[in-house]
């Protein structure tokens, strides 16, 4: 059997068996998302939320995706039918593909590449082309305009996104995943991570991964008492399953990157307690909590005003960050905290 997985049919094996655990991982874990969002909405506006389906309505998300799953697809008569199914599913399987280069723990990840954080980039950045293909393929006004405004948001907010990365790379000298993770590997535990000396960016890609994801206070693609319900309003079942499932997941993503860049990954916040996959898990279940709260309690902007945030403050603050780290990172300053090359590289 050992001499079977050096073949290349037996790596093959390998390589699959991989991707399936890991596809595994993110659909569980999208069931348990769902159930856990409607959950805290329901605690912050003090209701029950789900309770039937199952213990404690856990089996709720199972039940919906079922629902939609056997529901017929009803597809608008003046659709552009190709570009109509390909929309959804673009958006499903790019989400997913960003997975590739997440690392649960040390050495658990599918692609260990030096320049994951590219791979990444890009690859959040074709997401927006799901949105904009099933706006303009449903061939109706209100959709249309809801991938137009997700369009111009994504874009807009991934310039941000993009400034503030490149802050964490300077400080590591890696663009790899792995790397950043152990660079932030100190003898201080939680204040050796990269929160602490990239605090204003902290709060600065948290609300940019908001707005990327189309999360509440910037939902304002799916915008339901302006544009009744934005770019998925003529899909229907598994389509727009499909689209719901691939928000979920590039949100669930977005609490990957929040974890790995700043958090410590897989790094237990105590010295001497030992570090592993359950620590990371753990810290993307508390970025989405938030996620999850942040839509509960907030009201939602108006469209100038999400614009102007990420122009006019957002892209000018992040820039400077950059500046400012390269040259604290240069003179290595407050004892190398923003210079860990040795380390990271």
């Amino acid at each position: 059997m050992a001499e079977f997985f050096s073949t290349p049919w037996g790596i093959f094996v390998i390589i699959v068996a991989q991707c399936l655990a890991v596809v595994a991982f993110v659909m569980i874990s999208l069931l348990f998302l769902v159930y856990g969002d409607r959950k805290i909405w329901a605690a912050v506006q003090m209701r029950r939320g789900p309770n039937v389906v199952g213990a404690w309505g856990v089996l709720q998300s199972v039940a919906d995706a079922l629902k939609y799953v056997v529901k017929e697809v009803v597809v608008p008569a003046g659709a552009d039918k190709p570009v109509y199914f390909l929309a959804p599913l673009t958006s499903f399987v790019l989400a997913m593909v960003a997975w590739a280069v997440i690392p649960f723990n040390d050495g658990w990840v599918l692609s260990d590449i030096n320049v994951a954080i590219l791979f990444v980039f890009a690859v959040s950045s074709l997401e927006v082309y799901g949105v904009i293909m099933g706006g303009w393929a449903s061939n109706s006004k209100y959709p249309f305009l809801g991938s137009l405004r997700s369009a111009a948001q994504m874009i807009s907010y991934e310039v941000s996104i993009g400034l503030i990365i490149i802050g964490v790379i300077l400080s590591t000298g890696s663009m790899n995943f792995s790397d950043i993770v152990r660079a932030q590997d100190g003898a201080y535990g939680f204040f050796s991570w990269y929160w602490l000396p990239h605090l204003p960016m902290v709060f600065l890609f948290f609300i940019s991964a908001l707005a990327e994801t189309n999360r509440p206070p910037f939902d304002l693609p799916e915008a339901e008492s302006e544009l009744v319900a934005g770019y998925q309003v003529e899909y229907s079942a598994t389509p727009f399953l499909l689209f719901m499932a691939g928000e979920y997941i590039a949100i669930f993503l977005m609490c990957a990157l929040m974890s790995l860049l700043f958090f410590g990954g897989w790094l237990s916040p105590i010295p001497g307690l030992p570090d592993g996959v359950l620590w990371m898990v753990g810290k993307m279940a508390f970025f989405f909590f938030i996620f999850a709260m942040v839509k509960a309690i907030t009201p939602r902007y108006r469209y100038d005003q999400l614009m102007r945030i990420g122009w006019k403050v957002f892209l000018p603050l992040s820039l400077a960050w950059v500046v400012i780290v390269a040259f604290l990172a240069q003179f290595g300053a407050f004892g190398g905290a923003y210079a860990r090359w040795a380390i990271g590289g």
